[in-house]
């Protein structure tokens, strides 16, 4: 026999040894991996497949049609995690790991549109911040090992049992997770995995946080530092009548708009089990913020803390190098009772500025908040404000000061007829103010050069007709124009502790404005 007949029969018989190797290990896994899948399975779900395909050429095993729920599931409910998948692909998987270590470990896994249902008690997302570790991470770690997870075209929801309502939703998930590592190690701290790169891209979510409010968003994207939203939107629950019905103490309503949002140079984590949260820049466009003030429950009398003072002791280092609002909207609305219609006050085409915007977490020492906001006030005048103030002074120190251009005081009525019960003519040509101030007590001065103010008063009971006596002595009072020089006040107010910031700096200006107009 010649020797190339001796060598084309050792080919053909190494290629027949190893076909029949191949069938017998294909053979012997199909029959090992229900075996891992079903009788070693020490999770706490049944995991089951219409069809599993395994190749050892490709190392790849495919499985479609896959459904995950709870071994202890209710017979006349549903409670736990339920999920179906169409398909799964496993990557280059370990043959040994599988064959004498019951693991699938592989190279990554392809999860293809996964139907995810959680149905629990109570109506928080999580009841447990440990519940995602507990109760997916490491049953799945049991069972498949990778070191990439791509995800397409995902759907999770999460149902509250007790009022059959969503507490979270979201559609059409793009997750891809590379450079996985998990170890006894990583599950005990917060994050109970590592990574070098995530991308994360989803549509249509919504949350409700709570009782009073839910919250949506048109898309999400993000990777390890850049995240950003379009169309985000957090909604009252209820009309106003019945929001007001529900609350204990006056509490501002909040209806928030985002046409979208992005965060650039963004690096966030747990650090020694403390999270973080730092970046560049946060940049906001059109936000459109409706806060709704209803006056009618009693008072909430608790202290209410300025900007340093929250910032101070938020409980992690955050971090925002600038914030940029852009070509938004604040409207703030408020009502002594139904009758009348809420007072409202307007800044269109909102612009705000603010650097160096810092927790005051593990800081010694930090550079100033600076604060710059341009806007039209009530649709017709230029407002410029300049505010700054030091996360780490305790004693809340902070300086505003504002210009505002050309107001005609008559755009004042969508506010002082229903509130105040009065309504302005005349022109603000042009009104300044510089306070400074801390959490007691407020000083510094303002000006006010003005023509032809006059002011109208109503009636109680009928507030559409004129008072006319009082009216005519609240003119006999007031100056009615600074005769074309700029009339100034020094101001000095104490702060009540229960007003916000902004009830503060509202009593400043109408305290000089009382001491130059009357």
């Amino acid at each position: 026999m010649s020797i190339y007949k001796k060598i084309a029969i050792g080919i053909i018989s190494l290629f027949i040894i190893v076909l029949l190797a191949n069938f017998g290990l294909n053979y012997w896994i199909k029959k090992q991996l229900p075996i891992i899948i079903h009788e070693k399975n020490k999770t706490a779900y049944n995991i089951n497949y219409e069809k599993i395909e395994v190749s050892l050429f490709s190392r790849n095993i495919y499985a479609q049609t896959l459904l995950v729920n709870p071994k202890n599931e209710p017979k006349d409910s549903k409670n736990g995690l339920f999920t179906k998948i169409e398909s799964i692909t496993i990557k280059h998987f370990n043959i040994w790991d599988l064959a004498f270590r019951d693991i699938i470990q592989a190279e990554s896994i392809i999860i293809n549109k996964p139907r995810v249902i959680l149905y629990k008690k109570g109506e928080k997302l999580l009841n447990n911040s440990k519940s995602i570790k507990n109760e997916i991470v490491e049953p799945f770690r049991k069972i498949v090992g990778v070191s990439n997870i791509y995800l397409n075209d995902g759907t999770v929801d999460v149902v509250s049992l007790d009022t059959q309502k969503p507490i979270f939703s979201v559609k059409k998930i793009l997750l891809k997770l590379e450079g996985i590592l998990i170890t006894d190690a990583t599950l005990k701290e917060k994050i109970p995995l590592q990574y070098k790169s995530y991308a994360l891209i989803c549509d249509s979510l919504f949350y409700r946080p709570s009782a009073f409010y839910h919250i949506t968003i048109g898309k999400i994207n993000t990777e390890k530092n850049f995240l950003a939203i379009n169309n985000f939107a957090n909604i009252p629950q209820f009309s106003r009548p019945e929001f007001v019905k529900r609350l204990k103490t006056e509490k501002d309503i909040y209806t928030l708009k985002v046409d979208s949002a992005s965060i650039q140079k963004m690096d966030w984590g747990f650090k020694n089990d403390r999270f973080f949260f730092k970046a560049n820049s946060l940049v906001i466009n059109h936000f459109d913020a409706n806060i709704y003030r209803g006056k009618m429950p009693k008072d909430d009398l608790s202290k209410k803390y300025l900007y340093n003072h929250l910032l101070r002791n938020i409980k992690f280092p955050l971090q925002i190098d600038t914030l940029q609002v852009l070509k938004s909207k604040l409207v703030y609305e408020e009502e002594i009772d139904f009758s009348k219609g809420p007072g409202i006050l307007t800044f269109d085409k909102f612009n705000l500025q603010a650097t160096n915007l810092r927790s005051g977490f593990g800081l010694k020492k930090t550079a100033d908040v600076k604060i710059k906001v341009k806007t039209i006030f009530m649709k017709t005048s230029p407002l410029d404000v300049d505010w700054s103030f030091n996360v780490l002074d305790k004693n809340d120190g902070f300086h505003i000061q504002g210009v505002i251009s050309n107001f005609d005081v008559r755009a004042m009525g969508q506010f002082s007829k229903p509130y105040m019960n009065a309504s302005f003519t005349g022109v603000f040509n042009k009104y300044r103010f510089n306070f400074y101030g801390n959490d007691n007590i407020s000083k510094g001065n303002a000006s006010l050069d003005y023509d032809d103010l006059k002011v109208k008063l109503y009636k109680k009971k009928n507030p559409e007709k004129e008072a006319k006596l009082k009216s005519a002595i609240a003119n006999l009072l007031v100056k009615n124009d600074s005769k074309d020089k700029a009339k100034t006040a020094d101001v000095e107010i104490e702060r009540i502790q229960e007003k916000s910031f902004y009830n503060f700096l509202w009593r400043s200006i109408a305290e000089s404005l009382k001491k130059i107009l009357i």
